[in-house]
């Protein structure tokens, strides 16, 4: 049969993949080239500075890694529940009220594998083919596959640069159609740094309540925030808010893949089906660390916030003076926005000549919307040296720019 399927004069008709492969490709992709090709420089040994990825320059706390380390030696590596364990999920409760004053148990908490794995999981329990999604931008790259992937068509409301990226109701309020089913944003905002007010979060409570809407939060970065926690409406709309966070970026842990939903009962039932399909559990010696990271939890955060606060000081005051450089503050965050529209180049030019001219890899803000593409987004959750250095290179190759 196979000297049958070899002698064939018949050439074979290319296989074919689901639609759903071009949906998961997402228009951001490209805008981690730099990123790549600067982390492929360090791995040789290149002397290169990478402002272009938010992955704090902190270890883990010693406590969360040390349970990890005897978990693991006790041989806790067996199956878990899908949903997680319930001393966890009842950690995370805590935490969660803590935050938002919304009571909750562990039947409205799922533990899933980062807050990316949890968006990932509402997109495809709150929507489908013909319905819209709303997403307010600036927006993480990610995002448009991610809330595309369940066949949903996702629609952007913009913030604009002259505003400070805050949000306009009013815009938000007109992107609503008959079709529209959630709305999906991040507070602290990645990559602007801006928290929604009280007075945001009323507005969007009152858009949702009239067109029967969901709300998903995504809080990976409340720790950041001051005094740990950003307003919110999860007290306000329990049976129609769901908040996504992690401990990635407030205790270093990305690298953990420890994220969680917060919701309506019965979406997290839906969750616990999907979770069974893609993780069947997640490893118990990592829930069993994640408990000790939510009992440390406000030294994590105050450490984070105190770092990322040095650093966000250090830079503006490093770069402020230099006229083709205009910086929105970010109120929150391990990121600034940088407006280098002066200087004559895009966003995605000014982050490939920077590179190429001085080894600092940054991100080009129109991987986060059109109203953020003559911006770069740096990182500034680096250590204070490397820091130094970068904000040296960027000045000389700004500078270089006059006389070019």
């Amino acid at each position: 049969m196979q000297a049958d399927l070899k002698s064939s004069k018949n050439s074979p008709l290319p296989m074919k993949f689901s639609p759903l492969v071009d949906r998961i490709t997402g228009e951001g992709s490209d805008a981690w080239q730099i990123h790549y090709a600067a982390r492929a420089a360090q791995e040789r040994g290149e002397n290169v500075i990478l402002l272009s990825v938010g992955d704090p320059d902190l270890d883990t706390p010693i406590e969360v890694t040390e349970q990890a380390i005897a978990k693991l030696r006790a041989g806790d590596t067996h199956y878990t529940p899908a949903s997680g364990r319930d001393t966890l999920r009842s950690a995370i409760a805590a935490l969660h009220y803590s935050r938002s004053g919304q009571r909750v148990g562990v039947d409205n908490v799922i533990f899933l594998a980062g807050a990316q794995n949890a968006l990932f999981t509402a997109s495809l329990c709150l929507a489908g083919p013909g319905d819209e999604v709303i997403a307010l931008e600036p927006l993480y790259p990610s995002y448009p596959a991610m809330l595309e992937v369940s066949g949903a068509h996702m629609v952007r409301v913009a913030s604009s640069a002259a505003r400070g990226f805050r949000l306009e109701l009013a815009d938000l309020e007109a992107a609503i159609t008959t079709r529209t089913r959630a709305i999906f944003f991040a507070t602290p905002n990645n990559p602007s740094g801006v928290v929604f007010s009280e007075a945001d979060m009323l507005g969007i409570a009152q858009l949702a309540v009239r067109h029967s809407l969901w709300v998903v939060c995504d809080e990976v970065y409340a720790g950041l925030a001051p005094q740990g926690r950003v307003p919110s409406i999860a007290a306000t709309l329990p049976e129609q808010v769901v908040t996504v966070s992690s401990l990635s970026k407030s205790h270093a842990m990305p690298g953990w893949r420890a994220g969680w939903m917060v919701g309506p009962k019965s979406l997290i039932a839906h969750a616990e089906a999907l979770a069974m399909c893609m993780l069947f559990g997640l490893p118990g010696f990592v829930q069993e660390a994640a408990i000790t990271a939510l009992q440390v939890a406000p030294a994590a955060e105050s450490r984070i916030r105190e770092y990322c606060a040095k650093r966000r000081n250090l830079l503006i005051a490093t770069l402020k003076d230099l006229p083709k450089l205009r910086f929105n503050a970010p109120d929150a965050g391990m990121f600034i926005l940088i407006d280098v529209s002066a200087t004559g180049l895009s966003g995605q030019n000014f982050a490939r000549q920077l590179f190429a001219a001085e080894g600092v890899a940054v991100l080009d803000g129109g991987a986060f919307g059109a109203s953020t593409q003559d911006f770069v987004r740096v990182c500034f959750a680096t250590d204070e040296t490397s820091l130094r250095e970068a904000c040296t290179r960027i000045r000389r190759f700004v500078n270089s720019l006059g006389t070019a």
